[in-house]
């Protein structure tokens, strides 16, 4: 009597845990995505009502770590650019089922999905540059002065740019052409300054800049493309005449 009395102890317990589990379903597709170190976790589907969603992570062996704004939360993102302070570390996160806020349950340990592993300084995408584009009076020589994208990081107050982390591994990839030409040219360079040698004085040319990182894996070297800028063209092409001429 008494092993049937366990037995059925047993089922029920089993039962309700299966059913109190089953109402926190799984965190699906769990990704990161990061711009110039910001760095947002993200999820689905929408929780209901009836459950929430809380982070944790960790660099690679280390010990977990909540965000405070990230534990019972309806959100499916969770921005983690602030948390992840080593940036040559790389992280996992779990995104755990739980309770809404308020709510209580007898579950211990609740259903979660991992992210996969992110390293940010070699994961992060780098986004478009600015630059100011001046030809000098002689028209033999064009300038590219580079400002380099501001961060999320910070350090001592200060907001950093890709040029404090990446030191000497960040250099400008520079591709032009002539501005009524279709064939392209690359320059590189290490600095923020770059002049380009060897155009015709009498064309007009068109500029685009990129970050390029050559220590990262191939598809991610290169940052996002600049807006594109041209000089200024003394000899326009018959048709922009055309079509700029009023009335």
């Amino acid at each position: 009597m008494v092993s049937v009395t366990a037995a059925l102890i047993l089922v029920l317990f089993f039962l309700s845990t299966h059913s109190a589990s089953g109402s926190y379903p799984q965190a699906q597709n769990v990704t990161w995505k990061s711009t110039n170190f910001k760095t947002i976790l993200s999820w689905e589907p929408k929780p209901s009502a009836n459950y929430s969603y809380t982070v944790e992570f960790s660099a690679v062996g280390g010990d977990k770590q909540r965000n405070p704004h990230c534990i019972r939360s309806s959100a499916t993102v969770c921005d983690l650019s602030s948390s992840l302070t080593d940036v040559n570390a790389c992280y996992m996160a779990d995104v755990l089922s739980e309770p809404s806020l308020g709510a209580t349950t007898d579950l211990i340990e609740f259903p979660y999905t991992s992210s996969p592993r992110f390293c940010p300084y070699k994961d992060t995408d780098i986004g478009k540059p600015n630059f100011k584009l001046e030809v000098n009076e002689d028209k033999k020589k064009t300038t590219l002065y580079v400002t380099d994208p501001l961060t999320a990081l910070f350090k001592d107050g200060q907001q950093l740019n890709i040029r404090d982390i990446f030191a000497d591994q960040l250099e400008y990839k520079v591709t032009y052409r002539k501005k009524q030409s279709t064939g392209k040219r690359v320059y590189n360079s290490k600095t923020n300054i770059i002049e380009l040698p060897g155009l015709d004085k009498d064309e007009s040319y068109c500029f685009n800049v990129q970050a390029y990182i050559p220590s990262r894996t191939v598809d991610k070297r290169l940052g996002e493309l600049s807006q594109p800028q041209c000089s200024q063209d003394d000899n326009p092409h018959i048709f922009e005449v055309f079509i700029q001429r009023p009335g």
